[in-house]
């Protein structure tokens, strides 16, 4: 397929580009580069590019593609919680507004990133995807509010999937440190140390995001009736875990690691853990290469390569809301979050 893949220089798309295209999908990616300088390790081929914001697209954008992979958003919690109504501009309606010029486009298949911060504080049960949606934060809020609204352009000649991933994990050009084990073995690896701010209880399901993508290319190359407007946990239902206990698999990691909890840390709110057994069951193609120890050891390696510092955590380059803040500072962006230059330094 000829694919759109927007958000191709964030954390997933600069590992999702180069792994559509040896699927054999010629792949164009869009993306306003936000974070521009925040690289890490070996960067990304190239890709051929439409520098646009998605807001400000139009429906001759979209023309000559067979599908959309949509990974562009403001794309964590704290992040989130920075502008919410700004959340909601680029999150829900700028997604739904693409959906709407894709499927005006011709375009045939739309797979939107969504997550399993959709069901927020869920306590300690296993969820599929008929479960109740209970987001906590306008990130999650924002998923549910695209699901919702993109579900009803569905129909013979439009087929969006919507695929809530776990937290993800894993090294990538663009990385994250704002995610939890990326975070733990970033402390453990700097510091020696992994200090958890809760009391170490919340459920969090984690994926990888080569498996992320992974699914996004099995969903590409799905019979229509199974992908058809449906939903999809993408992950592993074996990689739920508390938040201790993924502490506890980056201490046998890393040597000399040791855990401490914040004092008077109590339980997060965002609880959950999910079922992934309706993606194992009809994309059996989808096969998980990856565990939560085998990521630790990944990011372990990764972040000894590079050589990484106190000073690159303390910088914030690699967490998201950090970056963004300075940017804004500087006049870089504008409130609304464009770039008050033509192009990003």
């Amino acid at each position: 397929m000829k694919v759109l893949l927007t958000g191709h220089k964030g954390y997933i798309g600069a590992v999702a580009g180069p792994m559509l295209r040896a699927a054999g999908h010629e792949v164009v990616g869009m993306d306003t580069d936000l974070f521009a300088g925040c690289d890490f390790g070996q960067l990304s081929p190239e890709l051929p590019e439409v520098r646009k914001d998605i807001r400000d697209l139009a429906v001759a954008d979209l023309q000559g593609f067979d599908a959309v992979v949509h990974l562009a958003a403001l794309s964590n919690d704290p992040l989130g919680d920075l502008d919410p109504g700004l959340t909601f501009e680029v999150n829900h309606k700028a997604s739904v507004r693409l959906a709407e010029l894709a499927k005006e486009a011709g375009v045939k298949r739309f797979v939107f990133s969504s997550s399993c911060s959709t069901y927020g504080s869920a306590g300690d049960d296993n969820l599929d995807e008929t479960a109740p949606l209970n987001p906590v934060t306008p990130y999650g809020e924002s998923k549910v509010r695209v699901e919702r609204d993109i579900a009803k352009l569905a129909d013979e000649r439009f087929s969006p999937t919507y695929m809530r991933n776990a937290t993800a994990y894993g090294a990538s050009p663009r990385l994250r440190l704002d995610l939890v084990l990326n975070d733990f073995v970033a402390a453990a690896v700097t510091s020696g140390r992994i200090y958890i701010k809760s009391d170490g209880t919340p459920w969090r399901p984690i994926v990888h995001i080569r498996d992320i993508i992974g699914a996004m290319a099995c969903v590409l190359d799905a019979p229509k009736n199974i992908i058809h407007n449906a939903t999809f946990n993408v992950g592993q239902t074996s990689e739920n875990y508390r938040i201790s206990e993924l502490a506890a698999i980056v201490a046998e990691i890393v040597p000399g690691c040791r855990i401490e909890y914040a004092p008077g840390g109590g339980p997060d709110k965002r609880c959950y853990r999910v079922s992934c057994e309706k993606i194992r069951r009809l994309l059996p193609a989808f096969k998980p290469q990856w565990t939560a120890r085998k990521g630790a050891q990944e990011l372990y390696d990764a972040y000894r390569a590079a050589g990484l510092t106190t000073e690159d955590i303390n910088g914030g380059r690699y967490f998201r809301i950090n970056h963004i803040r300075r940017l804004l500072k500087a006049g870089q962006l504008d409130p609304s979050l464009h770039w008050t230059a033509a192009t990003p330094a």
